[in-house]
């Protein structure tokens, strides 16, 4: 019976949500657009109209997130699918390669190190044909 009422519950506030969502579209564009563009004002069903229609281009109603790599488009997983790439990456590497690599991060600019930074370029000679 309580997952019932949390059920119902859900549905009312995604309800209410959607309500003042569309309500707020509708109080913005009526102040904005009839003044900056000349626009008409438009009504509450008009509203949400837009917003369906925005949510459409910009991405559709998909399920299953899609938020800051959290299992969206591009099929990343979750958390740590980063983290788990490096560490593999980093366990395929052989000892010298990741001594290599480790070199290379401590040069100029690696992980944050700016002022570490030798500069490894020859001075340019100067012509002292006078």
């Amino acid at each position: 019976m309580k997952w019932f009422l949390r059920c119902i519950a859900a549905v009312v506030g995604f309800a209410a949500l959607a309500f003042a969502l569309a309500w707020i579209t509708m109080l913005l564009w009526n102040w904005l657009v009839p003044g900056l563009f000349g626009g008409p004002e438009i009504r509450y069903l008009e509203a949400a109209g837009l917003m369906i229609l925005g949510r459409l281009l910009v991405g559709g109603f998909k399920s299953g997130g899609g938020h800051c790599g959290h299992g969206g488009k591009w099929g990343h997983g979750g958390h740590g699918y980063w983290k788990r790439r490096w560490e593999d990456k980093m366990a395929n590497m052989t000892p010298e390669e990741k001594e290599k690599f480790k070199m290379g991060m401590n040069k100029c600019g690696g992980w944050g190190r700016w002022n570490d930074c030798e500069t490894e370029t020859p001075k340019a000679e100067t012509n002292n044909t006078q």
